[in-house]
């Protein structure tokens, strides 16, 4: 599946609109960073392999009005949403992490129970 990457706040709250009901998965990142680098790739083969989830990219550096609505501290940092709303998090680029997490919430694609693990 292609990974989008919304080009401004506009166009990543229509994304979200069009897909009330799917886990999006979005990956901020800096074209600089060295661990974003690595995890490239391997977010790209996640979103070949979780065709049910939307994937987005956000560069922290060219898209501040997205970022502000999140807490990120480190890149790469990977934010789970369902229903507009964060669902969970992870930090950093261990690809099995993300992969856990992907399964997790896209196995409870119409539970919109679920809960942020980190708070």
């Amino acid at each position: 599946m292609t990974i989008r990457e919304p080009a401004d706040a506009d166009e990543f709250d229509a994304i979200l609109k069009e897909n009330p009901d799917a886990l999006v998965v979005i990956d901020f990142y800096a074209t600089w960073c060295g661990p974003c680098k690595i995890m490239g790739p391997k977010f790209q083969r996640l979103s070949n392999e979780f065709t049910s989830v939307v994937f987005l990219k956000v560069d922290v550096d060219e898209s501040e009005d997205i970022v502000s609505r999140f807490d990120i501290k480190v890149m790469p940092t990977f934010v789970f949403m369902k229903g507009g709303a964060q669902i969970d998090m992870v930090e950093g680029s261990v690809e099995d992490d993300l992969r856990k997490k992907i399964e997790k919430y896209s196995e409870h694609s119409n539970d919109m129970s679920l809960e942020k693990k980190k708070e």
